[in-house]
C-alpha cells in the first residue's frame, strides 16, 4: 500500500509518501490511520486528530469507514478550502 502525505501532515511525519504493509485487521481508513500512528512520534502527531484530516484513496476522497486493501494508494491531506 502507497501512503502519501501532503501539507502539514508530510511535514510532522517527515516522509512525502512511504509503501506499507498493515496488519490484516486494518480493513479501513480508519483503522489505517489508527496503525499509522503508531509508527513514529511524527506519524502519532499528524494522526493525533483524525477530525483535521481528509482522505483519497486511489485518488478518490474516501470517508474513514472506506475499504483499503493492499495495492491502494492513500492519500492524506488537510481539509481543503477555497474562495
Amino acid at each position: 500500500m502507497k501512503i502519501l502525505y501532503f501539507a502539514w501532515v508530510r511535514q510532522r511525519v517527515g516522509l512525502a509518501e512511504e509503501d506499507v504493509a498493515p496488519p490484516a485487521e486494518v480493513r479501513d481508513v480508519a483503522g489505517l490511520i489508527a496503525w499509522l500512528a503508531t509508527r513514529s512520534p511524527g506519524h502519532a502527531s499528524a494522526f493525533a486528530d483524525p477530525r483535521q484530516l481528509r482522505a483519497a484513496v486511489n485518488q478518490d476522497f474516501a470517508t474513514p469507514d472506506q475499504a483499503v486493501a493492499a495495492g491502494d494508494e492513500v492519500a492524506f491531506f488537510p481539509p481543503v478550502t477555497g474562495g
